[in-house]
């Protein structure tokens, strides 16, 4: 259901190693901006109640929320270190085969439902 990049794995068990034993990480989306929604990653240390938990090809565990399952199949995630015109942006990279459309910034996007 979700694909992780060899750079987004390391960077995501870095970070769950780094928030300790009990942490989770978790990917939801929230409504926001012009287009309807953003991913909204975390590292969590409690599940909610509707959590489901997906394994990626990478083996590690992600917890989505349920309402947005049928939103991120096929899902791919990256991680990018990228520096551009001297600003240094480290971030995850969301590409979704199921988006229809993105604002004119990137930050959000809209799907069909």
């Amino acid at each position: 259901m979700i694909t992780l990049t060899d750079a987004a794995a390391t960077y995501i068990r870095a970070l769950l190693t780094k928030k300790g034993d009990h942490a989770e990480f978790r990917l939801s989306l929230k409504k926001t901006g012009c287009s309807g929604y953003s991913y909204a990653p975390n590292v969590i240390a409690q599940l909610n109640d509707n959590d489901i938990c997906v394994e990626t090809d990478k083996g590690l565990k992600i917890y989505l929320d349920s309402r947005y399952t049928d939103y991120l199949k096929g899902l791919v995630i990256d991680y990018r270190d990228e520096n551009t015109m001297g600003l240094k942006q480290k971030r995850l990279v969301f590409i979704n085969p199921n988006e229809e459309s993105r604002c004119g910034c990137g930050e959000s996007f809209n799907i069909e439902k």
